[in-house]
């Protein structure tokens, strides 16, 4: 049996896990990490004793930033794909994301029918066996408030009633990692429940629910905030709603869309004050990301994008964003101010944790999976290692 292929990474100022260690070195075996050190003790693990000589690629880092892959809970498109439209679809959208420094996606699905998110929900798991990369689906609906839907259509909302959770369920094939539900409506307490004991991560969003609603459904289960600020009642001095719910229960991942058009830069950094640690920022990327201007659709509706800004051309709504995880770093840092080490949390740490992964994803420490990105001094991607193979 062959040795398996090998990356060294050196002299990098590693941040991970909150920490900043320069001089730093990983080793990649396969699609794991099987080392991690500071200065030039790298060199000695290049020549194995007997065996196989493996084939080795060493990469100098030049003092550049080395940060474990981004992790991305909400995506629906990207390269003028979705997530929505088959396989082929799919890969692109997957694409586009890594060059940005995604490793691992989850892929998010808009509001349709129930047998039009049963087919799409078997496309992805069935991408999903052959691309570890891919962590699964995100179902944003169709258990939704009305009046907060944003970009989801109306004529497509419905309760959440056992049925259609057994479907969906079945459907996903056990690669339903999230699922977003308003809490408020008949029938979503006892979706919470089965979807939490299904090993589905359950977000609150789109959603009229106020404080005391919200952390209702946060204590019995429900763990992630979706797009906070967004879909959902804003913070009132006497109604603080679901987004202060979210910071009180401190088992509650906050989605924030950093591109500067869903949520003010100070807003971003209130956020991380008000829920350190626990803050993933997301994408909410549709079809145009990556691509030109133009009309686009996602799901039923069809969205007008204007200088990378995507609404709704029925009603000007804003209808997901064309956002990059390398770029929300970059503004959480520059715009927001805040702290780089937190920032990368943002994008690796905490949205593993969000969907059980905080085992083997979001850190380079030894045993976790080779995922990785090396940054310049300005934030912008040189390169992207995910499950050990170059992909950038």
């Amino acid at each position: 049996m062959s040795s398996p292929r090998v990356n060294v990474i050196h002299s990098a100022r590693l941040v991970s896990g909150g920490d900043v260690v320069p001089e730093a070195w990983v080793r990649f075996e396969g699609d794991r990490i099987a080392a991690r050190g500071v200065g030039d003790d790298w060199r000695a693990g290049l020549d194995p004793v007997g065996g196989d000589r493996q084939e080795t690629t060493v990469t100098d880092a030049a003092g550049r930033w080395l940060a474990p892959g981004f992790i991305d809970l909400h995506c629906h498109g990207g390269g003028g794909a979705s997530a929505d439209h088959g396989e082929d679809a799919i890969r692109t959208v997957l694409a586009t994301h890594r060059a940005h420094g995604t490793t691992r996606t989850v892929l998010s699905l808009v509001t349709a029918g129930l047998d039009e998110l049963e087919s799409r929900l078997a496309a992805i798991a069935r991408v999903a066996a052959s691309d570890p990369l891919l962590l699964g689906s995100h179902l944003e609906g169709p258990f939704l408030d009305h009046e907060f839907r944003g970009a989801h259509d109306p004529a497509l909302l419905r309760v959440a009633d056992a049925a259609s959770v057994d479907r969906l369920l079945e459907a996903a094939a056990g690669t339903l990692r999230q699922i977003t539900i308003a809490p408020e409506h008949d029938g979503a307490a006892e979706a919470i429940a089965r979807f939490v004991d299904e090993g589905v991560a359950v977000a609150v969003g789109h959603t009229g629910a106020d404080f005391a609603t919200a952390l209702g459904a946060f204590e019995a289960g429900a763990s992630i905030l979706t797009h906070a600020f967004n879909g959902m009642r804003g913070i009132h001095h006497r109604a603080p709603g679901p987004v202060v719910a979210a910071m009180h229960a401190d088992h509650v991942t906050l989605e924030v869309i950093g591109d500067g058009v869903h949520v003010h830069p100070d807003v971003v950094r209130l956020a991380f004050a008000g829920a350190a640690g626990r803050v993933a920022l997301v994408t909410d990327a549709m079809a145009a990301t990556g691509s030109a201007d133009g009309r686009y659709v996602l799901g039923s509706l069809e969205v007008d994008v204007v200088d990378g800004v995507a609404r709704l051309a029925d009603g000007g709504a804003i209808a997901g964003s064309t956002l990059t995880q390398d770029a929300a770093l970059r503004r959480a840092v520059i715009d927001s101010g805040v702290e780089l080490a937190d920032a990368i949390t943002a994008l690796t740490d905490t949205p593993a944790a969000a969907i059980g992964r905080a085992h083997d994803l979001g850190r380079l420490d030894v045993g976790f999976a080779a995922d990785a990105v090396l940054l310049d001094d300005e934030l912008e991607i040189t390169a992207v290692w995910g499950a050990g193979e170059r992909l950038s």
